[in-house]
């Protein structure tokens, strides 16, 4: 679905992508993360062609990008970064530009326009013009015209900045339903939110790839892994936690008072322990949960490790 071999691009006398290869298959969803100006949008830029290679190969369902690069953008969808600021053409009206440009006339025009404004839920702003919409609805518009033509691809560049939190949970279900049908990369800041989504996990930093791994595993790296964060009405018995079996510390919120994170040991389970004691000192629980892991922790250690 999709081959990069050593690509490498240069912005004056700097790699901003430097010797990155990655291999991706149809019905994967990958997390591209890395913190602001790793290279997470310059990649996708060199991805969907908008941006050629200083060196090294792009292949999109068996077109080069560079040799073949219509056929390549015919397969492949892109949700840009920068949000749509058209101030008179409307939502209906750019789609429908889109789906020209595409290709597409008729009855399958009109259904391709239809289909992607229902999975974005944009019916009620079809005649409002673009420009005139708020960031999130601005992103949606974005995300409907990647997939009006059923790419192979998919790319989404901060896709969920500006969405409500009802939004976003919403965005994680169409996500899932388009991993279906295409393979999708998602880059992001913001991993923790993706963590439910992504199968694979990409860390990038300076342009280099410091991490490619199932996202499970990614997760196991977080020191929060296995941690138990809860909260109570009253102050906690700290020490009473800390000397718990497999316990390797205690972290206090210090933004919600009342609220600690218990740490876990390499290859211990700490959450049935911490649920006997609970129930044994009676405490007034008002939220407990079992961590699987901060991604956000771990790609911040690995962006600092290639930063030294």
């Amino acid at each position: 679905m999709l081959e990069i071999s050593s690509l490498t691009k240069h912005l004056g006398k700097s790699k901003v992508i430097n010797n990155f290869s990655l291999f991706a298959q149809r019905q994967e969803c990958i997390g591209l993360f890395g913190e602001d100006g790793a290279g997470k949008t310059t990649l996708l830029n060199l991805i969907a062609g908008i941006a050629n290679p200083s060196s090294g190969s792009i292949t999109v369902h068996g077109f080069n990008t560079l040799t073949h690069p219509l056929q390549a953008r015919k397969v492949l969808g892109y949700q840009l970064q920068a949000g749509l600021s058209h101030q008179t053409m409307s939502v209906k009206g750019f789609l429908n530009f889109i789906a020209d440009v595409r290709g597409f006339s008729g009855a399958e025009k009109r259904s391709r326009v239809d289909r992607a404004a229902m999975r974005l839920e944009l019916s009620r702003v079809l005649n409002v013009p673009v420009g005139a919409l708020c960031v999130g609805l601005k992103r949606k518009v974005a995300i409907a015209q990647a997939i009006l033509h059923t790419p192979s691809l998919l790319l989404l560049d901060e896709p969920t900045e500006g969405l409500a939190p009802n939004q976003r949970v919403k965005f994680r279900t169409l996500v899932q339903s388009l991993t279906e049908e295409m393979a999708v990369i998602i880059a992001s800041r913001h991993c923790d939110e993706l963590a439910s989504l992504c199968t694979r996990a990409l860390v990038i930093a300076r342009g280099q790839l410091v991490a490619d791994t199932p996202l499970s595993e990614f997760q196991r790296k977080s020191r929060h892994y296995r941690a138990v964060t809860l909260a109570a009405e009253t102050p906690l018995d700290l020490l009473a936690l800390a000397v718990l079996p497999g316990v390797a510390g205690i972290e206090e919120d210090r933004h919600t008072p009342g609220t600690v994170t218990v740490l876990a040991l390499p290859g211990h389970s700490i959450y049935p322990h911490i649920n006997a004691l609970i129930a044994h000192r009676g405490w007034n629980i008002t939220s407990l949960k079992l961590e699987t892991g901060r991604l956000n922790e771990v790609v911040r250690h690995l962006s600092h490790e290639v930063s030294l």
